[in-house]
């Protein structure tokens, strides 16, 4: 049975409960837009998340991996199923301090082989925090 594509936030919402890591990042789909090609996800701040305990200040680690993340399911919503990533950069370009995490995927090429996403982090009040691209294998 194949899918409807491309996926609808809420498939894509079921679909990320399906990796325990994933699960436990808790991103919740804002808005799909595949005319676009563009996918929102929000991530709250979580303990686990942390730089320093209490510090309330976002660990690059899980910031690097909500851009993966993100930047895979705007090619899933478009091809209906998780890629494997082949290469990935992340610049940091000022510190996440207690918010939630908005984070922007926007496909720059979906070919035959590789797929390329650039991804946006940004806070609740819209400031870039994080910018990264990442390949994934599409074939």
């Amino acid at each position: 049975m194949s899918e409807r594509l491309p996926l609808s936030a809420e498939r894509i919402q079921q679909m990320l409960a399906h990796s325990p890591f994933i699960e436990f990042l808790k991103l919740e789909v804002v808005s799909v837009a595949p005319e676009r090609t563009e996918i929102v996800m929000r991530a709250p701040l979580r303990p686990e998340f942390e730089r320093g305990r209490g510090s309330g200040q976002w660990h690059g680690g899980p910031i690097a991996a909500i851009i993966d993340t993100v930047g895979d399911y705007a090619l899933v919503m478009l091809l209906g199923r998780p890629l494997p990533t082949i290469n990935f950069r992340v610049d940091y370009l000022r510190p996440a301090i207690n918010t939630a995490l908005i984070a922007t995927a926007r496909v720059r090429r979906n070919g035959r082989s590789v797929g390329v996403v650039d991804v946006d982090i940004a806070n609740e009040a819209g400031i870039l925090l994080a910018i990264g691209r990442a390949s994934y294998a599409t074939a």
